[in-house]
């Protein structure tokens, strides 16, 4: 039986990754700001027993290390760590202040680096691990307004393949998943902002995307499970692009 722990999984494709893996019976473990919206996927998918969720602030170092600890203390092991959770300012490099550089970097990096340290230990110690971590057409050098963001998913990447090769030895392995322009409900939420509608976003996003549209929260997630899964025990430093042929 394995245990799935996310970083995320409250909205977009971190839930559809929740719900893919207790579709498969695996214990998950997930976390988000809003404890109300927790119980009610919990309670909604009848998982009392085989789903724990973590009320979580990115910003807090502490609170991350306990919901590692309190996972382990719920299944008492971690096969799989799926890093979604980020944020997606809006922000050139002429634009960035020091708080949304900060803001960023702290949800995007800081967080994810010292939750995969905890994990990792206890990886180590099974001899057993595989952790995702959610990447971004924007990694190579993305669009002119995305520049803490794309600094961001760029060094994920360079955190994945650092672990795959240096802990290979403990079968621990790593990839990175490159998710292409998502209808998710924060990337709808950014747009609303900016005055532009789900049609229209779509309509845009078809004129851009060489395969003809936006992914969907469903499309990565073969991938995800791929990779969660024993089939892909061989699998590691990879980088998978779902992103419909769209290269930033």
């Amino acid at each position: 039986m394995k245990t799935v722990m996310i970083l995320g999984g409250t909205k977009g494709v971190g839930k559809e990754i929740l719900h893919s893996c207790l579709e498969k019976e695996y214990n998950v473990s997930f976390c988000g700001r809003n404890l109300e919206m927790g119980k009610k996927i919990i309670q909604s998918t009848k998982s009392e027993n085989k789903a724990y969720f973590h009320k979580l602030d990115l910003n807090n170092i502490v609170e991350i290390e306990n919901f590692y600890k309190q996972t382990i203390k719920k299944f008492g092991r971690i096969d799989a760590l799926v890093i979604y959770a980020g944020i997606t300012p809006v922000s050139s490099l002429l634009d960035t202040d020091e708080k949304t550089y900060d803001e960023v970097f702290n949800v995007n990096l800081k967080a994810p680096f010292f939750l995969v340290r905890h994990v990792l230990k206890s990886m180590v110690e099974k001899l057993s691990g595989s952790i995702i971590f959610f990447g971004s057409a924007h990694m190579d050098y993305g669009e002119i307004d995305r520049a803490p963001y794309a600094l961001t998913k760029s060094t994920l990447y360079t955190l994945s393949t650092h672990i795959a090769r240096h802990y290979a030895k403990y079968r621990v392995r790593s990839n990175y998943v490159v998710m292409g322009w998502t209808n998710t409900e924060g990337e709808l939420e950014l747009r609303a902002k900016e005055g532009i509608t789900e049609e229209s976003l779509k309509e845009k996003a078809s004129g851009i995307i060489p395969m003809g549209r936006m992914l969907s929260p469903f499309d990565p997630i073969p991938a995800v499970m791929h990779l969660i899964s024993d089939e892909s025990s061989m699998t590691t430093g990879s980088l998978i692009r779902v992103t419909g042929g769209e290269y930033i």
